[in-house]
């Protein structure tokens, strides 16, 4: 096979879960030796090879050296690159396809086909039919969700919170962009508005012990615990327990497992974060590193998001749901350790400052 049905196949098979060896680029410098910069066919193969070294696993030696050699010589010859190409070049450098939301990504490659001369004009129709088509999927969710957000009130009721539905809606595209992830779209949707008003609840506006008293409602999961909340804090807790409960009640509907109990305690954890957060704010206590660790990978709100997520496009028994959530811990954990860490490295003043 020659660099570019390589490379694009191993890319493809290994995004879709097969464990292709990386031996069958043993002797890919010497292809890179031979390539032309001004040839098309030549560079689409290196930028797939580019592509591909990003599917490696931990010491796959081949694949990082082959993301080093390609990345290196896109930036020596970029000058010589052909024109129909350089652009998809400069995009790749800049972020690996593998990083990308794939239907922000159709968007922009769409704009840059269309550009180029070797366009087939009835793939550039069919892209954009099927763009327009997902994207009024799409509309329908985001009114989904945004006839929930005005039914909460919360906007009116609570002037601390931020109103960001369109942003958390975007970020259930990146889960699940497919038209039939829908049903996940529109939870995960309520899911990420109910993390952010409640991360504001704990940051900005209630006093400590408010906050003792909301995080022990919430741990009950009592409807009756509403009597002893403020006239401020019922109006939330009546949002936020009714739109749990709702979630679950459409998951047993659909699929007949009950995660009511799942859920609840993934929330109290939550909420117990976050007032271990608080607690340390209002005592002027500075955790240490492992102290922060422990309860950072939970306030990022992975566990929130990852449990409603594994129920939503499971269709197995829930003891094969748990068990395989069990057998992934690890992974989980320590990718929300890097979610936390990166979080607040992004908003540390400490961290904009040094850079």
């Amino acid at each position: 096979m020659d660099l570019n049905v390589k490379a694009l196949g191993f890319r493809l098979l290994r995004q879709h879960g097969y464990q292709v060896p990386q031996e069958i680029f043993h002797n890919f410098e010497d292809q890179i030796q031979n390539l032309k910069p001004h040839l098309l066919e030549d560079m689409t193969g290196l930028l797939n090879l580019y592509e591909a070294s990003y599917h490696s696993f931990e010491d796959e030696s081949i694949l990082d050296d082959a993301r080093d050699l390609t990345t290196k010589y896109f930036k020596e010859n970029q000058d010589k690159i052909s024109e129909s190409i350089s652009a998809l070049v400069s995009h790749a450098l800049e972020f690996p396809l593998h990083w990308r939301v794939p239907r922000i990504e159709a968007k922009w490659f769409i704009k840059v086909y269309e550009k180029r001369s070797d366009m087939n004009p009835t793939m550039l129709e069919l892209a954009k039919l099927d763009f327009d088509i997902v994207q009024a999927v799409y509309i329908q969710d985001i009114k989904h969700a945004s006839r929930w957000w005005r039914n909460t009130r919360w906007d009116e009721k609570l002037s601390f919170i931020r109103d960001r539905l369109v942003v958390n809606f975007l970020w259930t595209i990146g889960f699940g962009y497919l038209p039939r992830y829908s049903e996940g779209r529109r939870t995960l949707a309520k899911v990420n508005s109910l993390i952010t008003t409640i991360d504001d609840v704990y940051n900005v506006h209630d006093t400590l012990d408010e906050l003792e008293q909301f995080t022990l409602v919430i741990d009950r999961w009592d409807i009756n615990a509403i009597e002893e909340l403020p006239d401020y804090m019922k109006i939330r807790f009546f949002g936020f327990y009714n739109t749990i409960n709702e979630i679950s009640f459409n998951t047993l509907k659909n699929t007949g497992i009950l995660i009511l109990p799942y859920l609840k305690k993934a929330w109290a954890d939550l909420c117990k974060a976050y007032l271990v957060e608080a607690r340390w704010f209002y005592s002027g206590y500075t955790p240490t590193l492992q102290e922060y660790l422990d309860n950072g990978y939970v306030s990022i709100s992975g566990p929130v998001i990852l449990t409603h997520a594994k129920f939503l496009i499971s269709r197995g028994a829930t003891q094969e749901i748990l068990q395989c959530m069990e057998r992934f811990e690890k992974i989980v954990h320590y990718s929300l350790l890097i979610l936390r860490l990166a979080d607040d490295l992004g908003t540390s003043t400490v961290c904009i400052f040094i850079n």
